[in-house]
């Protein structure tokens, strides 16, 4: 079985939504074979990811940038997992009420220098998610769990 690992920091129910909707997405009954584990930003590890086929970050724009939370997943999985994590595929969603981004530029440049490989378009969404953000993060969680199916 493949694993999906959906690193999110969710402070708000915006961010709950959005969450919600990609955990929809990678659930799918057409999608198998494929074993959906979230965790809050603050509590995934490095065993969360080296265990991972591919990951989903969630998080909020925080004054031009990812939120602190990621940023604390980042800073504690990044040399303990870069040469083992080289490609791995990952998708991105953001909210912000304002520009994002900046929070978008500050994860590629983590996932840059991890190596990994974008598997998906990034869903980035401002003030209040509309039924067409639900469905983009529900594809993007959909997409990346299609991407690892049967072993990927």
């Amino acid at each position: 079985m493949s694993t999906l690992l959906v690193v999110h920091h969710t402070p708000s129910p915006a961010t709950a939504e959005l969450l919600d909707a990609v955990l929809r997405g990678a659930r799918d009954p057409e999608i198998t074979g494929v074993d959906v584990v979230r965790r809050a930003a603050l509590a995934a590890t490095a065993s969360d990811l080296l265990a991972a086929d591919a990951v989903v970050l969630g998080t909020p724009a925080n004054i031009g940038y990812m939120s602190g939370a990621l940023k604390h997943f980042f800073d504690t999985v990044y040399y303990v997992c870069a040469d083992d994590t080289r490609g791995l595929p990952f998708g991105l969603y953001v909210h912000g009420n304002l520009g994002v981004e900046g929070a978008v530029r500050s994860v590629e440049g983590v996932t840059g220098g991890l190596g990994w490989t974008q598997a998906a378009a990034h869903v980035t969404v401002s003030g209040a998610p509309t039924r067409a953000d639900l469905d983009a993060c529900a594809e993007l969680g959909g997409t990346l769990a299609a991407t690892i199916m049967n072993g990927g």
